[in-house]
């Protein structure tokens, strides 16, 4: 009679702690699964309100020749390499076959696929640029031109966008001769967002080109 007792309180017990587990469970999944308390949808934050609260940290570049290159190739292209916009321009800095052609690139593919070519064509065409414009920075660097202050780098990052003939045009007529681009961007707004930028390590140079065999020998040459 005891061991009968003994077997049906542990029946019991055993009962018991199986209905908890399995009510628990239950619980437990009702509890995850269910939508009542959540809100109607969910929202992620804009990377403009991440930055306006201080949540994303961008490296320093500095406002040296590095520091330049990269906001340019950031406005061109967000500094994608591989980048074909809807009128033909290439890559990370978004140059033109003609420009390219200057510079002595004529593989657009190659081109592409070679972020060292693209840097070395950036340099060749600022170091081109700084040449023809020599004598707009030695004369126009320090003043004001259409409520502009211009500085070397602003001239640099202009003549990039807009060629260096259009930027002289834009100085010599005190403004009133501008350009824009099919997205709207100024040379104004160039020399503006491009200023202050220390841009000596890039020398002048009127056959600047880029060098094909030397790139893969010293490809840091033009990114410091």
């Amino acid at each position: 009679m005891k061991k009968k007792m003994i077997k049906l309180t542990t029946v019991a017990i055993l009962g018991a702690v199986l209905f908890l587990s399995f009510s628990t469970k239950k619980e437990a999944i009702r509890l995850t699964a269910s939508t009542d308390n959540l809100p109607d949808y969910y929202t992620v934050k804009s990377s403009q309100e991440l930055l306006a609260q201080g949540k994303i940290n961008y490296p320093i570049l500095g406002k040296g020749y590095l520091g330049f290159k990269e906001a340019v190739a950031f406005k061109e292209s967000g500094g994608d390499y591989s980048v074909i916009n809807q009128f033909g321009y290439l890559g990370k800095y978004q140059f033109g076959s003609g420009t390219l052609k200057l510079v002595g690139v004529y593989d657009s593919v190659g081109f592409l696929n070679s972020p060292a070519m693209q840097e070395a064509a950036f340099y060749a065409n600022a170091s081109r640029n700084k040449w023809i414009l020599r004598r707009e920075i030695k004369n126009y660097v320090g003043k004001k031109v259409n409520q502009v202050h211009i500085t070397e780098s602003g001239i640099l990052a202009a003549a990039h966008l807009a060629g260096p003939g259009n930027v002289k045009k834009f100085l010599r007529s005190q403004g009133k001769n501008s350009f824009s681009d099919a997205f709207g961007s100024s040379i104004s707004f160039y020399m503006k967002k491009f200023a202050g930028y220390d841009t000596s390590f890039v020398k002048p140079d009127r056959k600047a080109k880029v060098d094909l065999k030397q790139l893969d020998v010293d490809f840091t040459a033009y990114i410091n």
